[in-house]
């Protein structure tokens, strides 16, 4: 039993397979030993000294361990297991506590890296709840800090440093390891306890129950000392899974941050804020932690980074998330005509809605259409478990994607969809300098070479040195780094080899070579294959899925010679619009320069960045904005055509994914045509393209 103003310590000290000291608990290495005694703040009387080895998973012991502790792992084989230990510490500092005559106590460690970065991790690994007292303790180091003012920092302190600013003995090798340090510690409590000092216990640092959650608004102000980023995350974790990774850490109410791509869905990525700096320098420390069998990596972010993705100003919004420690589902594939009735229908009585229809948010554009989303709020984990259990149920004619979410994710998809304009433009185009005759290569010999797993830091320098010998095969411009939505590497890269024979001898040679900390695979593939994935398809077991971008009866003419993709050449400025069309132009070959639409088009998955490889010079390929006029001229230098200003255009949103052109043509079916002749200018399939050709009344792009 504790109480915030316990009479009796309990002084704590382990250690673990790994790391020691500043590291502890760094590597994920699990505990080893526990060492504690009961000391009575009131009677300064000390109760018995025990010692608990504790039997590991994984036995293997570090050097720094083994020289260190002294243990070995056959005298650990023998232990009991941490669960079994911590039910032998209650009920051992309950018999102390009897003993000395007292009932509450408060946990008392050298510094926090035990409690929160060791004990609570490895338990909600383990799966096994830790009793109320890790939740509550008397950090050793701040405490002498406060009382000796003039002693070292508080980052700086260790016991032996405390000890000698005592004038205590410090020679650890008259005791056994772990005991040498609990009675040093109690020593340095009862020195803080006497009277030229009468310190007092007052203010124990504490660790949360649980995350909270809460809305975040974007008037707020961030430290960018308590926000970190998290990479790597399983698509399918929620709010709850990330605090459980930083388990034992204080993350602030509302803190979890999940980022979503430009297509809203998650992309892997969260940003977590912390209570304070403290706290987040120890969540910096579990980089590359696991969850489940992926490791996290963990970077610092700001507190700008973190509103922008969880900050929001609607009403609706804060009102919606006004009711707090609610569990939020997000509904998915509504269809367009679904009401508060028709949800609540569908969720059943076995799932009741947290305040009925003022529980239900749907999500919708800034005209009011709805756009087939909508978060629900739960009471409790119960009812969201019941919800989830309809995924992928019928409503309607379509099957609803439930899914666990945040109070960031509401609001990051709220903000996407009502900052989204009905008609978005393009920015001025992007156009390569890269000299004509280096062009990305087609066709189906098996010339390039896939890259998966890169270090999201490796550059190209990193990938020329990876490759050793063989860069000297490389074609020039022959380097292509994927990026993802976000502009950052994806892990991913292709280059293009002189030959199918360099290719197979560069894949058999690196394959699963390490390129810093990581392992890389390497896979011979074709030009083709190579095109598909940089255009925003994926190459998989499964075969070749085609770009998004590209409808049905073109993955087979796909292409992969500069032009302007048809959606940048639909928003072109008005400036690039010639106000005449001749036959003569409308015949024109494709233009040679090609248009590069900026990323808010959102026209492709995935984004590359082409790096030349030796002996051209990194710094002399880039890309770069092109003023109008510049566009202009060779768009007239090379005869090409443009759109036309005459008429006006069309976008359709919420196509089926299976639609095609003959499917477009017959929903406008009575229309007044446009112009014929934009097959000069957009590349289609021969199929695509005679149904464009055959004598109508319109054409819609």
């Amino acid at each position: 039993m504790t109480a915030s103003h316990s009479d009796s310590l309990v002084v704590l000290f382990g250690a673990t397979a790994g790391a020691y000291g500043a590291k502890l608990g760094s590597d994920e290495r699990e505990l080893i030993l526990l060492v504690w005694q009961v000391v009575d703040l009131h009677s300064k009387k000390v109760g018995t000294l025990h010692k608990s080895l504790v039997k590991a998973d994984n036995l293997e012991l570090s050097d720094q361990c083994r020289e260190v502790s002294g243990l070995t792992p056959e005298g650990l084989g023998k232990a009991e297991p941490l669960d079994r230990v911590l039910q032998q510490f209650s009920q051992l500092v309950s018999s102390d506590l009897k003993v000395l005559g007292r009932s509450s106590y408060t946990l008392c460690s050298d510094g926090q890296l035990l409690i929160r970065q060791v004990l609570h991790p490895e338990t909600s690994k383990k799966n096994f709840l830790l009793s109320d007292c890790f939740y509550s303790f008397y950090d050793l180091r701040k405490e002498f800090h406060t009382c000796y003012p003039s002693s070292a920092t508080v980052k700086d302190q260790t016991i032996k440093t405390m000890a000698e600013y005592l004038g205590l003995g410090t020679d650890e090798t008259e005791e056994d390891f772990g005991v040498w340090q609990v009675k040093t510690m109690v020593a340095i409590i009862f020195s803080m306890l006497s009277e030229s000092c009468n310190h007092i216990f007052t203010e124990p640092e504490t660790v949360k129950y649980k995350y909270e959650t809460g809305p975040c608004s974007k008037s707020e102000t961030v430290d960018s000392e308590t926000v970190i980023r998290a990479r790597g995350l399983p698509w399918q974790s929620s709010d709850q899974d990330i605090a459980r990774f930083f388990k034992g850490l204080n993350i602030a109410k509302g803190g979890v941050a999940l980022c979503l791509n430009a297509q809203g869905r998650r992309n892997g990525e969260a940003l977590v804020r912390f209570v304070n700096s403290e706290q987040r320098d120890l969540a910096l420390e579990r980089h590359k932690h696991h969850m489940g069998s992926r490791y996290i990596e963990v970077y610092k972010a700001t507190g700008e980074e973190f509103l922008k993705i969880a900050g929001g100003t609607s009403n609706e919004v804060a009102q919606f998330l006004s009711k707090e420690n609610q569990v939020i589902i997000r509904m998915r594939g509504l269809p367009f005509t679904a009401t508060q009735e028709d949800v609540l229908g569908f969720l059943g009585p076995e799932c009741p809605v947290t305040g009925g229809k003022e529980g239900l948010l749907f999500v919708k554009y800034p005209d009011g259409r709805p756009t087939g989303d909508a978060f629900v709020l739960f009471s409790c984990e119960e009812y969201a478990q019941n919800a989830l259990k309809k995924h992928k149920e019928i409503l309607g004619k379509r099957y609803i994607e439930l899914f666990r979410s945040t109070a960031a994710e509401v609001q990051q998809v709220l903000n996407r969809y009502m900052s989204t304009p009905l008609i978005p433009t393009l920015p001025t185009p992007i156009i390569p300098v890269i000299p004509p005759p280096y062009t990305i290569a087609t066709g189906s010999i098996r010339d390039c070479v896939r890259l998966r797993g890169l270090p999201y830091t490796a550059g190209i320098d990193d990938i020329l040195e990876f490759m050793g010998d063989a860069t000297a095969d490389i074609k020039p411009h022959g380097v292509h780094m994927v990026l993802n939505q976000q502009g950052r590497p994806s892990g991913d890269a292709f280059i293009q080899m002189k030959s199918a024979d360099k290719a197979f001898m560069v894949a058999q040679k690196c394959h699963k070579k390490m390129m810093k900390d990581r392992y890389v695979e390497v896979f011979q593939c074709s030009g083709e294959e190579m095109n598909f994935v940089l255009m925003g398809g994926t190459l998989n077991r499964s075969g070749l899925s085609p770009p998004p971008c590209l409808s049905p009866p073109a993955y087979a003419a796909f292409q992969t010679a500069a032009v302007i993709p048809a959606e940048a050449a639909l928003y072109q400025p008005q400036a690039l619009l010639p106000t005449t069309r001749t036959p003569q132009a409308s015949a024109a070959a494709p233009p040679t320069v090609t248009y590069y639409p900026a990323q808010a088009a959102q026209l492709y998955m995935n984004y590359t960045a082409y790096y030349p490889s030796p002996p051209v010079s990194p710094t002399t390929v880039g890309y770069i904005a092109a003023p109008p006029g510049a566009v202009a001229a060779a768009a007239t230098a090379t005869h090409t055509p443009l759109l036309p200003q005459p008429g006006a255009l069309v976008r359709m949103q919420g196509l089926p994914y299976n639609t095609g052109m003959k499917e477009i043509l017959s929903f406008f079916q009575g229309y007044q045509y446009a112009p014929d002749d934009y097959n000069g200018l957009i590349q289609l399939s021969d199929q695509a393209r005679s149904v464009l050709q055959a004598p109508k009344e319109w054409v819609c792009l």
